[in-house]
């Protein structure tokens, strides 16, 4: 399986260079939300460095896709239920997605967005589960723009010479950045939490 997955993530690439390559990226980014196994990044990545002036501009239509796709996972899922996501994942990965979502809810959806994590799964158990559209819009954007435009960013600002350490690096560097997301959205939180002890405790303090 990973095979295959790997012939045709090269495949994909031989697009780059082509006057199909913005539309196959748009494709491949918005059906890599909903039923596709293939993610768009073996074609940003070799399309930035070909362009490296239009690479934020890729990563952002790469985002735009991806966030479209991700909304049609959604309604998919609200419609269809469970059984259409049997269809395109293993029911363990299914079971995975659904224990992510009882711990983390809608920050498992921000995670999946960001890391290397099959993203259909959550898209359409988001819809699935009935998730709020809003949020689920929210995070979407933020974790396709965090994984997406960042690549975009890095080539434009460093060119080839760092398209050899994305591409082996990928999965580390995706992987960190979910741990990041997770990080700092915990420290929010617990920033938040005492801010509002502190608050409650002076406000006691000033009422004796």
């Amino acid at each position: 399986m990973f095979e295959v997955l790997h012939e045709l993530s090269n495949w994909i690439r031989e697009f780059a260079e082509t006057d199909w390559a913005i539309l196959i990226l748009f494709v491949t980014a918005f059906l890599e939300s909903t039923i596709s196994p293939i993610p768009p990044d073996p074609l940003l990545i070799p399309m930035a460095i070909i362009n490296p002036s239009s690479a934020i501009w890729f990563g952002a239509l790469c985002t735009l896709a991806s966030v479209l796709g991700a909304v049609l996972g959604h309604r998919l899922g609200s419609q269809f239920g469970r059984p259409l996501l049997g269809k395109f994942v293993s029911e363990s990965r299914i079971q995975s997605g659904e224990t992510l979502f009882d711990k983390y809810g809608i920050w498992a959806v921000l995670v999946a967005a960001v890391t290397p994590i099959p993203y259909k799964v959550f898209t359409i158990l988001a819809g699935v589960l009935k998730l709020d559209m809003k949020r689920f819009l929210i995070a979407s954007i933020i974790g396709r723009g965090m994984r997406f435009l960042s690549l975009g960013v890095v080539i434009f600002f460093f060119g080839e010479d760092v398209q050899n350490f994305v591409e082996e690096q990928f999965e580390t560097l995706t992987l960190l950045a979910g741990v990041g997301v997770v990080v700092s959205v915990l420290f929010v939180v617990i920033l938040a939490k005492w801010k509002t002890k502190r608050d409650s405790g002076k406000n006691q303090s000033d009422a004796q």
